[in-house]
């Protein structure tokens, strides 16, 4: 906007202070009456009303008011567009209120806005302690979304122990890898904007590397529990202790004949029911001894000859959900 021009020294830097505008040049002081009459626009300082949003704003993130944040921050980004505090808080608290099935965008999201938070930080911030505290708040908040979406990924798609039933099928899954784009692209704009030979620069993608490997590690641990849990719930329990392995050619077999044949028919899935009520017992008072699989392996031997010579095959298989 253009200011208004002080009658008296010429000087276009007049500005309003409470009820009054004031030259800054000359200290001269015009009611709004006044400044009406003068030509061009007055300049107004929002000065204080934008002090009173980052107030509010940070007082909502303080006490974990999201929805209050977000919108603060909204309204500091149109009266202060190169603030990198509200141009990553406006969108970060948008991605911390989306739903389990919106999580790829959402991390879409804020990953394509670090670029821009990481230049402001630069541009807009000349102490390089300050520029750190900034950076590093930034990842703080990054990694803690990044390790509460895996969560709600984890918790939607792979029913873990105490649920009815686990879908190993979903083992294969990245969705939850996918998320972990939001790390990738706040380590790529750091080194581009920052000397990553400055130590705290380095410190700080350090700490975001070493974050994401144990992300992963957890990943992996979490994928062989669901695995464990589905093992147990699905299992033959009884091959699985005489063959010694949940995953070989003669429980395939003996899991392609339970899905296939004996869950098509109402007393088929009676024997499973009353199979799953007696066998876990069986196998873990008996399980581990050798005359319990001298006794079975011969008749299962027999029976999964049968069942090859029928056509049911002892390639690697997946559980059927039924």
């Amino acid at each position: 906007m253009n200011a208004i021009m002080c009658e008296l020294c010429g000087s276009n830097d007049v500005v309003k202070q409470g009820e009054y505008f004031v030259c800054q040049h000359c200290g001269t002081k015009y009611s709004l009456e006044d400044a009406r009459k003068l030509i061009g626009t007055v300049k107004i300082d929002n000065s204080d009303e934008l002090d009173s949003l980052y107030i509010l704003a940070r007082r909502a993130k303080e006490e974990g008011n999201i929805e209050n944040a977000q919108k603060y921050y909204d309204m500091i980004i149109l009266k202060n567009p190169n603030s990198w505090e509200a141009q990553f808080y406006s969108i970060y608290y948008k991605c911390a209120q989306c739903t389990t099935d919106q999580v790829e965008n959402a991390s879409l999201s804020l990953a394509n806005c670090l670029e821009n938070v990481m230049k402001m930080i630069k541009e807009n911030i000349d102490d390089e302690n300050m520029q750190l505290d900034a950076i590093n708040e930034v990842r703080v908040n990054c990694s803690t979304l990044v390790t509460v979406y895996e969560k709600a990924i984890w918790t939607a798609n792979y029913e873990m122990p105490g649920c009815t039933r686990v879908n190993p099928g979903l083992l294969e899954s990245s969705r939850d890898e996918k998320v972990c784009i939001i790390i990738t692209r706040l380590c790529l704009a750091i080194k581009h904007h920052f000397d990553i030979n400055n130590t705290g620069i380095a410190s700080i993608i350090q700490s975001l590397l070493a974050e994401e490997d144990a992300r992963k590690t957890q990943r992996e641990q979490l994928r062989e529990q669901v695995k464990s849990s589905a093992e147990k719930r699905n299992g033959c329990y009884v091959a699985t202790a005489v063959y010694g392995s949940y995953d070989c050619p003669q429980v395939w077999t003996l899991r392609r004949y339970r899905d296939y044949t004996l869950a098509e028919t109402w007393f088929g899935r009676l024997f499973i029911a009353l199979y799953y009520a007696i066998s876990p017992t069986l196998v873990k008072w008996f399980g581990e001894t050798q005359w319990f699989k001298n006794l079975w392996k011969p008749r299962l031997d027999k029976m999964v000859k049968r069942l090859n010579d029928e056509g049911v095959a002892d390639t690697p298989y997946q559980d059927r959900r039924w």
